[in-house]
């Protein structure tokens, strides 16, 4: 599958999220999520453009491999995610089971020479919009150490590529928004910590 994605800076998320329900778009809880990004041993995630990341989310924990962008318009990208199973934490730890199995896969990667590159947390705002026919996914994030961005997304087959990055496309217009962000939120966060 393919991850479709269009991301802008926000200034004002209430405002948003009131266009977004105007748009009858349904709102769900927020979320805290933290996801650790880890380098290849034997080749550099930076320029291959790639990412490999750990996302504890709420109760549940998920392994990401996202690769290269392949358009100049969206953050277009082929995802392959998968649920890790959650156990109890070990030896009576007072970390919760999610913190631990996030130990625990940090502890095989860097075994087999995966590299810690940073951690990205964020509060996520997710809602779902029907737009022209597609169930979109949206978010409003405050990315720490970053900012305020809206999230509009589809996962999509390589065919199916085309018609949603212009169903986003026609979205991101309907909310006012204009030039799109496409750099990662693991992109952002290290250019800004570069600026320090």
């Amino acid at each position: 599958m393919y991850e479709v994605e269009l991301k802008f800076p926000v200034a004002d998320p209430r405002a948003f999220a009131q266009r977004l329900a105007a748009l009858a778009g349904k709102l769900y809880a927020p979320v805290d999520q933290v996801d650790r990004y880890f380098n290849h041993p034997c080749r550099d995630f930076a320029r291959t453009d790639e990412a490999l990341r750990l996302r504890h989310d709420g109760d549940g924990v998920a392994i990401t491999w996202k690769g290269p962008r392949i358009d100049a318009a969206t953050k277009t990208r082929r995802e392959i995610e998968l649920p890790l199973s959650v156990g109890p934490a070990e030896g009576g730890d007072a970390a919760s089971p999610a913190a631990s199995t996030i130990a625990h896969w940090t502890e095989l990667l860097e075994a087999l020479g995966f590299r810690p590159v940073a951690t990205v947390a964020k509060r996520r705002q997710p809602a779902r919009v029907h737009w022209q026919g597609m169930e979109v996914d949206v978010a409003l994030d405050s990315v720490a150490g970053v900012g305020e961005y809206l999230e509009l997304e589809l996962q999509a087959s390589e065919a199916e590529v085309p018609q949603a990055r212009a169903c986003l496309e026609s979205l991101a217009r309907e909310l006012g928004c204009e030039n799109p962000e496409r750099r990662s939120y693991l992109e952002l966060l290290l250019e800004s910590q570069t600026a320090q």
